[in-house]
């Protein structure tokens, strides 16, 4: 499944190890991305493509805010995982 700005993913390395994150960019084999918290999407993280699953989420970027992300993710996160799809 291809990563890219709006994909929600979900980190499978790291400290935030099972967190669900938005993709705010994507370049080469890295992924920006941004939790609301702690990486504002002002501030997103740079993560390796090995550290991170695809799911079939998506979130509208346009007029998203810090708050609503955070709110949004809380969300998804409470869905049962075999809804989710693994990248490869």
């Amino acid at each position: 499944m291809e990563i890219k700005a709006g994909g929600v993913i979900i980190s499978s390395a790291g400290h935030d190890k099972g967190r669900f994150m938005l993709v705010v960019g994507a370049d080469g084999g890295k992924v920006q991305v941004a939790d609301g918290k702690e990486r504002k999407l002002a501030a997103p993280k740079n993560k390796n493509l090995k550290h991170v699953r695809a799911t079939s989420m998506s979130i509208d970027v346009e007029g998203l805010t810090d708050k609503k992300l955070r709110q949004t993710l809380n969300k998804m996160s409470a869905k049962p995982e075999s809804t989710l799809q693994e990248s490869e």
